[in-house]
């Protein structure tokens, strides 16, 4: 992929703080993006975003997606042509907690940027960003196709469903009328470098790292499709892209890794630690009477391969190297966005 497509283009994102906004921001800025994130202050400390040293290099501005008046003024002001919206709550159990907030950030933040971009001119490709949870989850053996039944069962899954529909009828009522091309990506779940979110296998892997114990797994034989956060940020980029040169690409999308990288947890740990080394280990720490959580989610991605020609390019074993040797990096004390851009050059097979 040759994201040099995005050279001096007004790219407004929000979410931008977050795990795959911080990577998202640094392959914009390296291509030469005009860079505008909106988002909320980053969620954890350590984060991702201040690692990144992204702050001089775009333009950061602290708001919630839940205010349309701040949003649609940064908007505004960055008059931009693409809009990627990744701005979430993002934890299962989170949403058990506060489903209140989740629905407010996830439904009505999908609606007032999608207001910003009907009330704006110069829009000419949007994407949202949602999850392979919005499907009804029949526990099947077999992946969820792009026109399967949207429903899902946790407040975090059933506001990114509804999030989609709100996304289809703003298509249908007023951004196609305008010739706005807009696309959702569904995707799956993902692991990398820079992840400090709670409830998350990778970042309480590192945690346990660093503290020297034995890493703890809540749900050891929980199958889920995995893949390197570059992977679906390389699809977002080439599906804005896309449409942005020919409504034609607008559409729904899984964006998920092959069959051979839906792995159970354990089997995800059982990477880490090899790829870890250093007497790393796990243990089973199932919990009685948990929050439900699917027990077997896989996407059938024929359709990007099929439109886009696209295929994984890291598989399993390469993403929990990349993980690992991100993680070591930080622990160490090294040079993350040096690091950052290593890997992204990697991925994209740039010339050295």
């Amino acid at each position: 992929m040759d994201i040099s497509f995005y050279k001096g283009k007004r790219v407004f994102i929000t979410g931008h703080t977050g795990f795959k906004g911080s990577w998202l921001c640094r392959m914009l800025v390296r291509a030469g993006a005009i860079v505008t994130g909106y988002s909320l202050t980053p969620p954890t400390r350590p984060n991702l975003f201040e690692l990144a040293d992204l702050e001089g290099s775009m333009t950061s501005i602290i708001g919630d997606i839940r205010d349309l008046a701040s949003l649609k003024a940064a908007f505004d002001k960055a008059k931009p042509e693409i809009v990627l919206h990744l701005a979430a709550q993002p934890i299962v159990r989170d949403s058990y907690k506060d489903p209140l907030y989740t629905y407010e950030t996830n439904v009505m933040g999908t609606v007032n940027i999608l207001e910003c971009v009907r009330l704006s001119e110069g829009v000419k490709s949007v994407l949202n960003v949602t999850t392979d949870k919005v499907y009804k989850n029949n526990e099947w053996c077999w992946g969820y196709r792009e026109d399967e039944p949207l429903d899902g069962f946790d407040p975090y899954s059933n506001s990114k469903s509804c999030s989609e529909l709100v996304t289809h009828s703003y298509i249908d009522s007023f951004l196609k009328q305008k010739g706005i091309a807009v696309s959702t990506a569904r995707a799956g779940n993902v692991i990398g470098g820079g992840d400090f979110a709670n409830d998350r296998i990778i970042p309480d892997c590192v945690r346990a790292m660093k503290k020297g114990v034995s890493i703890g797994v809540r749900n050891p034989y929980s199958t889920r499709p995995y893949q390197h956060v570059l992977e679906p940020l390389a699809m977002y980029l080439l599906i804005a892209q896309k449409q942005y040169e020919d409504p034609k690409y607008a559409g729904f999308y899984n964006v998920g890794p092959d069959d051979c990288d839906c792995v159970t947890t354990g089997e995800l740990v059982d990477l880490f630690c090899k790829h870890w080394g250093e007497g790393a280990c796990w243990e089973n720490q199932a919990e009685a009477n948990a929050p439900h959580e699917a027990n077997f989610l896989k996407l059938d991605c024929s359709k990007i391969k099929s439109v886009f020609g696209w295929s994984p390019r890291w598989h399993i074993d390469e993403c929990m190297k990349m993980t690992c040797r991100f993680s070591k990096v930080w622990l160490s004390g090294g040079d993350i966005p040096a690091e950052m851009d290593w890997e992204i050059s990697q991925f994209l097979k740039e010339k050295q």
